[in-house]
């Protein structure tokens, strides 16, 4: 069977479950030609477990207006805010700090986020994540 021609690859954050054909799925999606609707049923139905998490999301658009797509982990911050129980980061990392998370959270955020990562091994994982929260000024016990 013979590949279809790519038209776009489009890559979006989305809360799961809540996909709409508001923006920014509309906005992102309508200029490709692609069916909305049938992209907020098929990622709401897959990212229904999660609700309550930011799901990116990666749209490959073929140029007969068929996709296919691809759920990612939740962003590094969104996991770290949610382990420190923020809000939002520090205004100013490096001077302030907006909280603290432990060294067992980290390895948890990084068992997670394993599979998107270029780590080879848990430790350079966990460096990853490490520096994520320095620079959202949330300090590492």
């Amino acid at each position: 069977m013979a590949r279809k021609p790519v038209a776009a690859v489009v890559k979006i954050q989305i809360p799961a479950g809540q996909a709409s054909p508001a923006p920014p799925v509309g906005t992102a999606l309508g200029p490709h030609g692609v069916a909305i609707m049938d992209f907020c049923r098929d990622y709401n139905a897959r990212t229904e477990d999660k609700r309550g998490q930011i799901v990116p999301v990666e749209i490959t658009v073929f140029e007969d207006r068929s996709f296919t797509f691809i759920t990612k982990t939740p962003p590094t911050s969104f996991l770290i805010r949610q382990a420190a129980g923020l809000e939002k980061a520090a205004a100013e990392p490096g001077r302030e700090s907006a909280g603290a998370i432990t060294d067992d959270q980290v390895e948890q955020i990084a068992l997670v986020k394993m599979p998107d990562l270029n780590a080879n091994d848990l430790a350079a994982a966990k460096a990853q994540i490490e520096g994520t929260a320095r620079s959202m000024g949330v300090q590492v016990d």
